[in-house]
C-alpha cells in the first residue's frame, strides 16, 4: 500500500465527515445564523472583536495546531506502529475531537464567550468550577513547559543533511525572529493603513518565505551571544536562554491587543500550516517514498508496549485535544461573527489538523525502522520528511528543512502565548480582578512557573542529560487528554440540563467516557512508573515524594532535586482533581433524574434555552 493511497483516502473519509456529522451537529445544536454573538455584542477590539470565518479558521487552527500533531503523531508511529496510529487520529478526529471542540465553542457563545470553565460552573457548581480551574491551569503550564522546550531544542545545534549540507539551528532561530516581526508590522498596516487583512496577508506571506532563506544567512546563534557574557557556554545554556526568551515573548504577546499580534499572526501561521499540508501532498502526488516503516512494532504485536492506554494520550492534538476547548472557549468564542461559523472553524478545524497528524505519521512511515533518522528527536523527522517531500518538486534539502522547522516553530508561536493569555484569564476568574493588576499577575504567574522547570538540568536514572520536554511528555498527554474529558463532561451536563435528549448520550456521553478512561489509565501507569509499582509499592513511593517535598520546602533539597519531586506528584494531583470533577457531575445528574424538565436556567443563559 503506498503513502499516496492512504493519505487520499483518510482526506475522503475526513471530507465525507465534515458534510455529513458536521451538518448533523449542527442541526442538534441549532446554530442561529441570525443570533447576535459575544464578539458583537460586546466588542472592544482587545479581546472581543469578531472576523469572518476564514481569517478566523487560520487563526483557531494555528494555535490548536501547535507541535502537537506533529510531535505525537511521530512518537506513536514509532512506538506502536503506524497502523493503530492512523485509525485513532481518524477515528478520533471525527468522532471525539471535533465534537469536543465544536461543543466547548458553542457553549461558550451561548454564555457572553465565557470560558469553558464559566460554562461548568455555571450548570455543575463552585465546586467543580474551581477544581476545573486548576486543573486547567495546572495543564498550561506542563503545556508551555513541553513546546517551549521543544522550540528552544530548533534554535540550537546544526542538523546534517544525508548531501553533506547543514541547517543551523541558530538560522532557524533567526528566521522566528523574522517572522515574529511581521505580524506585527502587518496589524499597524491593517489598523492603520487602511488595507484589509486579505490584501495585507497576500503582501507579508511572500516575506514570510523571505524570512524562511534569510535565516539561514543572517543566523542568531545564542551561544556566541553568551560567550559575552559567561566563559565556554553549552548548547544546553544556549537552549536554557532561549527558553527564557521564549517566555518573556509569552507574557508581552499574551497582554497586547489581538489586532497587533494574535490577528494577523494566525492569519499568517495558518497559511503556514496550508503550506506544509500543501508540501506534504504534493510530494506525495509526484511519488513519495515508499513505506518502510512497520504497520505494528514488535511491542504492539506481543502487546509489551501498552498500546491501550498510551497510544490515546501519546497522539492528543491530530485525533483529539483538550487544549482545543481552551481556545475555542478563551480566545475563539470571543471572535466568532456569526453562529453558524462554528462548524468550519470548530468541527473543520480539528479535521483539517488530522490531516496534519497524517502528513506528520508520513514521515515516520517513509523511515526504515533502522535508519539513524528514526531515533532522532520528531521535528527532526518531521523536517527530515517535509524535506524530502520538497525535493520533488525541486526544492534543495536544506531549504526544505528549514521551511519545515520554521512551520514547526511558527506552530508552536501561536500555541504558546495564547496558553499564556488563558493562564491570564484563569487567574483573573479566580481573583475577580479583571483590570491591569489582574492581568499582570496573571501573566507573570502563568509565564514564571515554567521558568522553574525549564531552567533545571534533569537527569535519567543513569545521571544523563534528559530534554525537559521528554520528561513532562506523557504527563502533558494524560493531562491535555483528561482535559478534554472534562470540557466534554461539562457539556453534556449543560446539554443534558436544557435538552433531555438521548442524543447528549450518544453524541458528547460515550466521549466522555472514553477520554476518562484512557487517560485516568494512563495517569495511574504514570504513576506507577516504568516498575509497574503494585499498590503497597506505590504507597511507600509517594510516602517518599511527600517527605522529599517537605525537605525541598524546608531548602534540604536543591532546586533541581525539587523540581524532579513535582512530576509524580502532579499526576496524583490531577488524577485527584478529575475524580472529584466526576463526582460532582454524577450527583448532578442524580439530583436531577431521568425525567423531568430542567432546572431553572438564569437570566444571563436565557439564549441556550432557545438553543
Amino acid at each position: 500500500m503506498s503513502m499516496l493511497l492512504i493519505v487520499i483516502g483518510a482526506a475522503l473519509i475526513l471530507s465525507i465527515a465534515y458534510w455529513t456529522y458536521g451538518p448533523i451537529l449542527s442541526r442538534l445544536l441549532k446554530l442561529d445564523p441570525h443570533a447576535r454573538t459575544p464578539a458583537v455584542e460586546h466588542r472592544n477590539d482587545i479581546d472581543y472583536m469578531p472576523i469572518g470565518a476564514g481569517a478566523l479558521l487560520s487563526q483557531h487552527f494555528s494555535a490548536i495546531a501547535a507541535a502537537g500533531p506533529i510531535v505525537g503523531p511521530i512518537l506513536a508511529g514509532k512506538t506502536f506502529g503506524w497502523a493503530p496510529a492512523l485509525l485513532w487520529i481518524l477515528l478520533g478526529a471525527i468522532f471525539i475531537g471535533g465534537v469536543h471542540d465544536m461543543t466547548a465553542l458553542v457553549a461558550s457563545i451561548r454564555h457572553k464567550a465565557l470560558s469553558i470553565a464559566e460554562v461548568v460552573r455555571k450548570h455543575m457548581s463552585r465546586r467543580a468550577f474551581l477544581l476545573f480551574l486548576l486543573f486547567v491551569w495546572l495543564a498550561l503550564i506542563y503545556i508551555i513547559v513541553a513546546f517551549t522546550d521543544i522550540t528552544a531544542g530548533a534554535f540550537v545545534g546544526i542538523q546534517k543533511l544525508e548531501n553533506g549540507e547543514a541547517v543551523s539551528g541558530a538560522g532557524i532561530a533567526s528566521s522566528s525572529l523574522m517572522y515574529l516581526a511581521l505580524p506585527i508590522i502587518m496589524g499597524l498596516v491593517v489598523r492603520f493603513g487602511g488595507i484589509s487583512m486579505e490584501r495585507a496577508t497576500f503582501i507579508f506571506l511572500p516575506l514570510v518565505a523571505v524570512s524562511i532563506w534569510l535565516g539561514q544567512k543572517l543566523p542568531v546563534d545564542m551561544t556566541s551571544v553568551l560567550g559575552y557574557f559567561t566563559e565556554n557556554p553549552d548548547e544546553a545554556a544556549a537552549r536554557r536562554a532561549w527558553n527564557i526568551l521564549l517566555l518573556v515573548y509569552c507574557c508581552i504577546a499574551s497582554v497586547v491587543p489581538m489586532w497587533l499580534l494574535l490577528q494577523p499572526r494566525g492569519q499568517l501561521g495558518g497559511y503556514f500550516l496550508y503550506a506544509a499540508l500543501g508540501a506534504g501532498a504534493l510530494g506525495l502526488l509526484l511519488g513519495g517514498k515508499p513505506i518502510q516503516f512497520p504497520a505494528f512494532t514488535e511491542g504492539t504485536l506481543a502487546g509489551t508496549n501498552d498500546l491501550f492506554p498510551m497510544l490515546f494520550i501519546t497522539i492528543a492534538c491530530g485525533a483529539c485535544s483538550g487544549f482545543h476547548a481552551l481556545i475555542a472557549s478563551g480566545t475563539t468564542s470571543k471572535q466568532l461573527r456569526v453562529e453558524t461559523d462554528a462548524r468550519v472553524i470548530g468541527y473543520g478545524a480539528m479535521l483539517l489538523e488530522s490531516m496534519v497528524a497524517i502528513v506528520s505519521l508520513c514521515c515516520v512511515m517513509m523511515l526504515a525502522k533502522d535508519s539513524p533518522v528514526a531515533s532522532s528527536d520528531p521535528n527532526n523527522i518531521y523536517a527530515q520528511g517535509i524535506g524530502a517531500f520538497l525535493q520533488k518538486v525541486g526544492i534543495r534539502p536544506e531549504l526544505g528543512i528549514s521551511f519545515a522547522l520554521m512551520a514547526f516553530t511558527t506552530f508552536v508561536y501561536d500555541t504558546l502565548d495564547v496558553c499564556t493569555r488563558l493562564g491570564r484569564y484563569i487567574i483573573q476568574e479566580l481573583t475577580g480582578w479583571h483590570n491591569r493588576k489582574g492581568m499582570w499577575l496573571g501573566t507573570l504567574l502563568t509565564g514564571g512557573l515554567p521558568a522553574i522547570f525549564l531552567l533545571q538540568t534533569i537527569k535519567d536514572s543513569e545521571g544523563k542529560p534528559v530534554q525537559v520536554w521528554r520528561t513532562f511528555w506523557a504527563l502533558f498527554g494524560a493531562s491535555n487528554q483528561l482535559l478534554a474529558a472534562l470540557p466534554l463532561l461539562g457539556v453534556t451536563v449543560w446539554l443534558w440540563r436544557t435538552r433531555k435528549a438521548i442524543w447528549v448520550w450518544f453524541v458528547t456521553g460515550i466521549p466522555t467516557v472514553w477520554m476518562y478512561a484512557m487517560s485516568s489509565w494512563a495517569l495511574v501507569n504514570i504513576m506507577r512508573g516504568p516498575q509497574k509499582l503494585g499498590f503497597n509499592e506505590l504507597l511507600m513511593k509517594y510516602a517518599d515524594v511527600f517527605r522529599n517535598i517537605g525537605r525541598g520546602l524546608t531548602g534540604q533539597l536543591t532546586l533541581n532535586e525539587f523540581s524532579q519531586q513535582l512530576v509524580p506528584l502532579i499526576a496524583l494531583v490531577l488524577l485527584t482533581l478529575a475524580v472529584l470533577m466526576l463526582v460532582e457531575a454524577l450527583l448532578i445528574f442524580a439530583r436531577m433524574g431521568s425525567a423531568g424538565t430542567p432546572p431553572a436556567i438564569e437570566p444571563s443563559d436565557s439564549r441556550q434555552a432557545l438553543a
